[in-house]
Formats: structure tokens, sequence, C-alpha cells
């Protein structure tokens, strides 16, 4: 019998965990782990309370065709990450590890070239999280350490990873 490892352990948890997303364009998950203990889940859509674009049946960034990376401010949805980190206490977060996996919500395929915008970056930085895991394929993923998002600050450069 093959054993999952342990990062595709979460990476799946998280994989599951975007199965609530109402975003009809992208859908993620995102799970904080610290000390082999989950902390905190997230996946991206409306606050609470407010209409979402599963609910109203479009996406203004999708009608308005803005592409990747562009306009979040017209976006109904908190992504993922952000809705992880809320949902957690900073100690909790202190040299934790956030797991990262997204899809298409109409094909439902694995996206490959998942990253943080510059925003959850940010709010991953500040929140005391040491990795970013993400998954590229059903069984692979990318390890990102946050100290390199600090030293390479790309608000300076105008690279903004999306």
């Amino acid at each position: 019998m093959d054993r999952v490892t342990k990062p595709n352990y979460y990476l799946d948890i998280a994989q599951t965990v975007l199965k609530r997303s109402t975003c009809l364009r992208k859908r993620y998950g995102a799970i904080i782990v610290k000390n082999d203990v989950i902390v905190s889940t997230g996946y991206n859509g409306a606050p609470r309370g407010r209409a979402n674009c599963i609910e109203l049946g479009f996406c203004v960034r999708e009608q308005l065709n803005i592409p990747r990376g562009e306009r979040y401010e017209l976006c109904r949805a908190l992504h993922a990450e952000q809705n992880a980190i809320i949902n957690a206490s900073r100690d909790q977060m202190l040299g934790a590890t956030l797991y990262l996996v997204g899809e298409d919500s109409g094909t439902g395929e694995l996206l490959t070239d998942v990253c943080s915008c510059a925003m959850c970056k940010r709010m991953i930085i500040n929140a005391g999280i040491d990795r970013v895991l993400i998954r590229t394929s059903p069984d692979a993923y990318q390890t990102v350490n946050v100290r390199d998002w600090i030293r390479e600050d790309d608000s300076l450069s105008g690279k903004f990873g999306y």
C-alpha cells in the first residue's frame, strides 16, 4: 500500500476545501498547518452575508473581460489565503505552512500556475507564515520560502507575480 506524503495529504485537504468556493472563474483552497495540526482553512468567495457570484449568476470581472491579476477591487471575493489568515490567530500562524491549490471553475482542471497575488503575499508575510506549498500536479508541488518574498520585494520592482 502506498502512503500519501504529508505535503500531498495537506494539499489534498486544501483541494477539498476549494470545493466550497463561490467563484465562477477559479476556485482556490488554502489551509494553514503548524506542528502537524490544521490551524485554519479558507476558500475564495464573497464576504459572509453578501451575495456571491454563483448566487448572482455572473462575474463582473468576467463580464468586463479583465485579465488575471488585474482590478481585484472589482471582485466580490476574498482570496483563499486571506480567508485562511482571517480565521486563525497570529500565534497559530507564526512559523506555519500554508498549502494552496487552484482549479478552473468551469472545467475542474487543476491550475498548475497558481501563485499568491501581491496583497496575499503581504498578508502571508505579516501573518508570520514561513512557507507556502502550491500544488502543480496531482502529486507534485512547489515550495516557496516566504523569506524570499521579503528579500525580493516585488512592490519595488513592478513585478507582481500574477
